[in-house]
């Protein structure tokens, strides 16, 4: 199961009067093997967190708490995805310029990637990704 472009990916809602649950098991809802996983929290509501696209790395983005935007630009578009609620993410393949912006208070944003960190998949510059974008067309 893999894609070369963005898209949500509903998971596994158990509901329970008690309290939901919902879970992520390497190998069955994501296209890719989870080899890092962090998260972003404490943003102030309504801020903005600069873009970047990865070379290689695949991503999937949960809003686990609150809400936030994930602004996509492939290339030719720009897409911009409201994550609001924890059993269901954004699944973004590499070289894919994402930013995310309009958190909400508390919120937090899980994000499940296919590599370890390194600095050298990162593209920061928006102009160089869409150069390197559009070479591969």
């Amino acid at each position: 199961m893999t894609s070369n472009k963005f898209h949500i990916i509903n998971l596994p809602k158990v509901a329970d009067p008690r309290g939901n649950l919902s879970f992520i098991q390497n190998g069955d809802q994501i296209p890719f093997d989870i080899k890092r996983t962090y998260w972003i929290y404490d943003v102030p509501g309504g801020m903005f967190r600069n873009g970047h696209a990865f070379r290689s790395q695949h991503e999937f983005i949960v809003a686990l708490s609150g809400s936030f935007d994930v602004v996509l630009n492939d290339g030719r578009e720009e897409h911009r995805i409201h994550l609001s609620r924890s059993y269901y993410g954004l699944y973004i393949p590499p070289m894919t310029w994402r930013a995310i912006d309009n958190f909400s208070t508390n919120s937090v944003a899980m994000v499940l990637s296919s590599t370890t960190f390194d600095e050298t998949d990162y593209i920061r510059d928006i102009d160089e990704f869409k150069q390197l974008i559009s070479h591969e067309k």
